[in-house]
This record gives structure tokens, sequence and C-alpha cells, in this order.
């Protein structure tokens, strides 16, 4: 009986070595649906607790994905509808923060990465520089871009996965595949706007 007793407790903590992270997730709302997404603050920390950041202070509310490739990405989370193309258009943000793209993660479809500036040139200044800079914009892989990918980035850099959707995948797919337009100087724009509407964390489990 002992035995018997011992050998459930080591499956018990053998159990909970083994349990998936409790990460945390947010909900996505736009005009064209809901999804979620968990997000790898053990591999992202730092990307992780800058857009969370964001995402308290409300940043993102009221924004729209305002480039959208059906075969590569969606990109939001920077201008307001209207904004686009303007002199400081933009929304205000914090300063960037460092490149976490070494974590492992790779930019597979339906991932959450950063978008950041690409380098001006190739000095190892300005790489650095460009590196770093991402700031609140994001965008979600809608394929495997593994070519962004540190190990494969044309810059050596690459950009840093930090989530992945869990819910709502069809929704993804219902925006990659709107019209779009170049527009102010800016690629695939949405000829009609995709709000974001919100973006929150979700309740906990206890």
């Amino acid at each position: 009986m002992k035995r018997l007793v011992l050998a459930l407790l080591l499956l018990s903590v053998a159990a909970c070595g083994t349990a998936p992270p409790n990460y945390p997730v947010v909900i996505i709302e736009t005009s064209m649906g809901t999804f979620k997404a968990e997000l790898f603050e053990d591999k992202a920390p730092i990307t992780v607790k800058n857009f969370l950041r964001y995402v308290d202070d409300k940043h993102y509310d009221g924004t729209v994905f305002h480039r959208v490739i059906p075969d590569f990405m969606i990109q939001g989370g920077g201008f307001e509808p209207g904004q686009l193309g303007k002199e400081d258009g933009e929304k205000q943000t914090r300063a960037g923060i460092r490149n976490e793209s070494d974590n492992g993660l790779l930019n597979e479809r339906f991932t959450l990465a950063m978008a950041r500036l690409g380098p001006r040139d190739d000095t190892p200044e300005e790489i650095k520089k460009a590196a770093n800079s991402a700031t609140a914009q994001f965008f979600v892989n809608v394929k495997d871009n593994r070519f962004l990918d540190r190990s494969r980035a044309a810059d050596g850099v690459g950009y840093a996965v930090f989530g992945r959707v869990i819910e709502g995948m069809s929704v993804v797919d219902k925006i990659r595949q709107v019209e779009t337009h170049n527009f102010a100087g800016h690629e695939a724009v949405p000829k009609k706007d995709i709000m974001i509407k919100s973006i929150r964390r979700a309740e906990t489990k206890q």
C-alpha cells in the first residue's frame, strides 16, 4: 500500500513538472471578429511586458490593421483611422525595446511578432538601431515566414515572436483576404478600415 501511495505521489510530481505554462492570454476584438492569443512570457519576457503595458494603457483601442498581405501577415497597432500618411499620424509610443528574436520561437503561421524598422544601410550601428526599434506595432503571421527568423534573416537579426493565436484563426484568415491598395505611401492598406476595437487581458483561471 505504501509503495502504491509513493508511486502515485511520484506520478503527481512528474505531471506537475510537465504541465504547460500558464501563459497570459489577450482577447483581440476587431471589426471582423474576435481572436485570442497566448503570450510566451517565459521566452520573450521583455516583449510580452512591453505589449501588455500597451494593452493595459488601452493604446490599441480604436487603431487599425493598416497593412494586410494575404500570403504574408496582417499588421496593426500604430494608426487610428484616417491618420495613415499624415505627418505625426502614428500614435505616440514609448522607446523601442531589445529585440528578442534569439528566443528560439519561429515565425510560423498564426504566431504574433513585433514589427520594427528596417536598417537604412548595412552598417553595424544602423542594424543594431533598427533591430531594437520595436514599440507597439505587431503582426500576425498568416503563413510560415521562416525568413523572418534570426537564423535566416538577411540582416542577421530577424523579428521577435512573442505569442500565438489560440482561438479565432478563421477571423485572422478573414482579415487577410480583404481588398487592399497602396495609399499615402503605404503598401497593402485595406480599402475599408479593419478596426482593432480593443485588446484586453483574458481573465485567468484560478
